[in-house]
């Protein structure tokens, strides 16, 4: 068996994993990824792409924000629409000057992965059979098979990025973590076309029929989503339904506007709130969707991430830098402190622009008011705006 050494083993070349691993590269600290995908399956899936500022920050840190603020928008609000009229949200005039910048993650793994290639770290991929040890002690480590190969790593710390089904959670004994979740009773159908967006921002809607939101990647590439039931399956979904059922769902404004055109992509996600705690086990620690998940409404999967990585990458150069152990300590608190206020916000977003299942009458009326009261507040508009843009680390 192979034996290999770094400081820090980092498990998950996503966004997340590729993030810290190239801030710990710029402090100094050698690491090494496990991915158990291929490189051109990481970068072939399709993911939301609207940073907050602290995360393009982080990225401009990291030194691979060139090509993002070369192509990525940059948006001032959005648009919420219900009864056939939008509202604006002004998020620069609410925050006090703050924006965010729509930019795929699928280019921010790219500019990670050539940033990483540039520098000469090592990424493993299509790892297979990956097995953690020794986190709870001083030796940690991970065995793993790649290109017929067995090796054996051993390191100082691990990070899980490996995502909500990754081995790095699973590792971690039953008793020692609680996880909290909420699944949702609808899923969100996505399409990505070839086509100008409707808008130059972001349009969430609460429709009758169910919700959508029209986004984009660029000035001609769109992605358009539908709330569907979980029964729902794509193939029942041809292109030509898709841009109907999104006519009916949208304001004349936005229908008249809407150019349609094959799709590129095609899937329906499940929608759910999740939280595993604490984040830190001994030398394990849980970052990005491995240790929680948020509805994508309000886009805060990639920006939670991010804090997650700012506050790994803070704890573990301070404990090389410095032999301090308090960033290592509180970790877990920091990072989860920020994250339930990211999952309120996404779960109260998405109560209340969602049709929930068999929904009381009731409930219906309150969201409507809900709304009525919300464009209609300078208050509760910038209290949207502030959670929109991303709370501060």
């Amino acid at each position: 068996m192979k034996t290999l050494r770094t400081q820090v083993l980092i498990v998950g070349a996503g966004p997340s994993g590729l993030l810290l691993g190239q801030l710990l590269h710029k402090a100094g600290v050698a690491n090494l990824i496990l991915e158990r995908q291929t490189g051109d399956y990481v970068l072939g899936r399709i993911r939301a792409g609207v940073l907050e500022q602290t995360c393009v920050d982080l990225l401009d840190e990291a030194g691979v924000g060139v090509r993002m603020h070369a192509e990525g928008l940059v948006h001032d609000g959005f648009e919420l629409m219900f009864d056939g009229q939008r509202h604006r949200i002004d998020l620069k005039q609410l925050t006090g000057g703050k924006t965010v910048t729509v930019y795929g993650q699928t280019e921010v793994t790219h500019d990670l992965m050539d940033a990483r290639a540039a520098s000469g770290q090592q990424t493993l991929y299509s790892a297979a059979d990956v097995e953690l040890f020794g986190f709870d002690g001083d030796r940690p480590g991970a065995r793993c098979t790649v290109d017929g190969e067995r090796l054996e790593i051993h390191c100082d710390f691990i990070a899980g990025c490996d995502g909500y089904h990754g081995v790095s959670r699973a590792s971690v004994p039953a008793d020692a973590i609680q996880s909290y979740e909420k699944v949702y009773p609808f899923g969100w159908l996505g399409l990505l076309s070839d086509t100008p967006p409707v808008s130059h921002e972001l349009i969430y809607g609460r429709h009758e029929r169910g919700f959508t939101l029209c986004s984009m990647r660029s000035h001609t590439r769109s992605r358009y989503y539908l709330q569907v039931p979980l029964t729902e399956q794509v193939g029942d979904w041809s292109d030509e339904r898709f841009w109907d059922e999104l006519r009916l769902r949208v304001d004349a404004r936005a229908a008249a506007a809407l150019v349609t055109g094959p799709s590129l992509e095609k899937s329906i996600a499940p929608l759910r709130s999740f939280v595993a705690e604490p984040m830190r086990f001994g030398r394990l620690f849980l970052a990005g969707d491995a240790a929680h998940i948020v509805p994508p409404t309000g886009a805060k999967g990639l920006n939670l991430a991010a804090s997650d990585v700012y506050y790994l990458w803070q704890a573990l150069s301070e404990h090389y830098r410095e032999r301090s152990e308090a960033g290592i300590e509180h970790y877990s608190a920091r990072c989860l402190s920020r994250i339930w206020k990211a999952e309120r916000f996404s779960w109260w977003f998405t109560t209340l622009m969602h049709n929930l299942s068999n929904e009381p009458a009731i409930d219906a009326k309150l969201h409507r008011s809900e709304l009525d009261y919300l464009v209609s507040s300078d208050s509760a508009k910038a209290t949207m705006a502030e959670n929109y843009v991303g709370l501060p680390w």
